[in-house]
């Protein structure tokens, strides 16, 4: 192989492509400023309600199991900021949401048993510091009404702002008003659904369950307990159990909620798998993409062919995450030395683990990891400028007045599958005047997390039924 890499048509197209199993040492990241504000242009039509397929039975088999929506990055909701701006909030509410989902880790690692599913879950929600990172549009109610909603694998309670708002947060859509859907339905406080909450309560006067959702940094929603239907572009999906919040307080800011796609039995995936085949996938788009939003497909065509998988891991203390297995990590075709499948272990007591998160920006590896793998990119990229470190960067690079340049390759070896990331994908503009910072960072937690700017470009597969999780290169398309 490597006297094939000699060759250098044989060396572009490696460098040009994203491949599993053979890698190049060096790729060419071309150089594109921080993007701007996106911009939204969504495809709704009257149409697609009106002819939208009914799921509502639960029971059903339907003919078609399969449908999708749209994703689009969360700043094209933010308005009046720069790109520096939008990318500085980016990463504070990066750094907060990485604290929630540590922190619930660590609490789960020390509970005497395991924890039950619902909406503790929750605390680790984008929403915590100004919304997540990638949203849709979503139907709710009958007839629906569109909204934006954060998706958000590494949650499980999907909920709204619903009217009348004892308190509401400022946000895109008119407020859901519940009293205007025939489909809107409460759940009885003695219903098996009200008891998969972890602190149901009842509104005694309804006999109607009560949800809350509670957030690390104060913020938290309240309200009813319900089931709703939701309608995605030309695909209703009847009685899902969702939080109607009345009372919305913190940072939330933007969508008029959350869908929560985590593993746990309240999550949309749980609740409605069986009407898709559990599965489904997404590709997320950089930001500057945004006038071409990526897909998100539930049902049996969400499983690429060309994806490569590997097996989920169950965390007996935590449900909600989807945890890989990491066997180590290559840079410039070489294996790092120190970077090992040890490191990155699920014990029994819940503690350590890598997820695979969709919220999370940033890639974080447990700190002996990070350090191998910075070091070993620096020693492959000594030839670029360096520059000052840059908010939880510490490796970043003056590439001012260049167009492109030659940056050692980097491939993640998952059990079963190597992910060979584009340049892009970990080497990212953090302002406009050219400086670009190597997009890991480390963390004194035992938990790593593979966030969303390394996950850009690949349709990401949750076969629930099958146990995998599955990366297929170039998804967006």
């Amino acid at each position: 192989m490597e006297e094939k890499l000699k060759n250098p048509l044989l060396f572009i197209l490696f460098s040009l492509s994203t491949i599993f199993t053979v890698h190049a040492d060096y790729q060419t990241l071309f150089l594109n400023p921080l993007p701007s504000q996106p911009t939204l242009s969504w495809e709704e039509d009257t149409e697609s309600i009106t002819a939208a397929t009914d799921l509502t039975g639960a029971d059903e088999t339907p003919d078609s199991t399969s449908f999708s929506v749209q994703l689009h990055h969360i700043d094209a909701l933010s308005s009046n900021r720069t790109p520096e701006e939008l990318f500085r909030l980016r990463l504070d509410r990066d750094a907060s949401r990485f604290q929630g989902i540590s922190s619930l880790s660590a609490s789960a690692a020390a509970a005497p048993g395991p924890v039950r599913a619902g909406f503790s879950s929750s605390v680790i929600s984008g929403l915590a510091q100004g919304s997540g990172e990638y949203f849709t549009r979503i139907g709710v109610g009958t007839p629906p009404r569109y909204v934006y909603m954060v998706l958000d694998t590494g949650s499980d309670i999907v909920w709204i702002q619903c009217a009348p708002c004892k308190k509401c947060y400022s946000q895109a859509d008119p407020v859901f008003d519940p009293s205007k859907s025939r489909s809107f339905a409460g759940i009885a406080c003695g219903s098996p659904l009200c008891h998969r909450l972890d602190s149901p309560g009842c509104n005694t006067k309804k006999q109607t369950c009560m949800y809350q959702v509670s957030y690390g940094d104060g913020s938290f929603t309240y309200g009813d307990f319900s089931t709703e239907t939701l309608t995605f572009r030309r695909t209703r999906v009847g009685r899902v159990a969702i939080g109607c919040g009345h009372d919305n307080e913190g940072l939330f800011v933007g969508a008029a909620g959350l869908l929560g796609l985590g593993r746990g039995r309240l999550s949309f995936p749980s609740q409605s798998g069986r009407r898709f085949n559990r599965k489904f996938s997404y590709c997320l788009v950089d930001r500057s993409a945004s006038a071409k939003p990526s897909s998100m497909v539930f049902g049996d065509s969400a499983v690429s062919r060309t994806a490569r998988f590997t097996p989920m891991v169950s965390n007996p203390k935590l449900d909600t995450f989807y945890y890989v297995e990491v066997l180590g990590i290559s840079v410039g075709g070489t294996r790092v030395p120190g970077i090992t499948a040890s490191l990155f272990k699920l014990d029994q007591t819940g503690n350590g683990g890598v997820i695979i998160d969709s919220g999370t920006s940033v890639t974080r590896l447990t700190r002996p990891a990070y350090v191998a793998l910075r070091d070993a990119f620096q020693a492959g990229a000594s030839n670029l400028k360096k520059a000052p470190e840059f908010s939880l960067f510490d490796t970043c690079f003056d590439l001012s007045g260049k167009t492109e340049v030659k940056v050692p390759t980097v491939v993640l070896h998952f059990r079963g599958a190597d992910v060979s990331l584009p340049a892009s994908n970990y080497l990212i503009p953090v302002d406009s005047d050219g400086t670009f910072c190597f997009a890991f960072a480390g963390t004194m937690s035992g938990l790593s997390i593979i966030g969303n700017i390394q996950q850009q470009g690949f349709r990401v597969v949750y076969d629930l039924a099958g146990g995998r999780v599955g990366f297929a290169p170039r998804g967006c398309a």
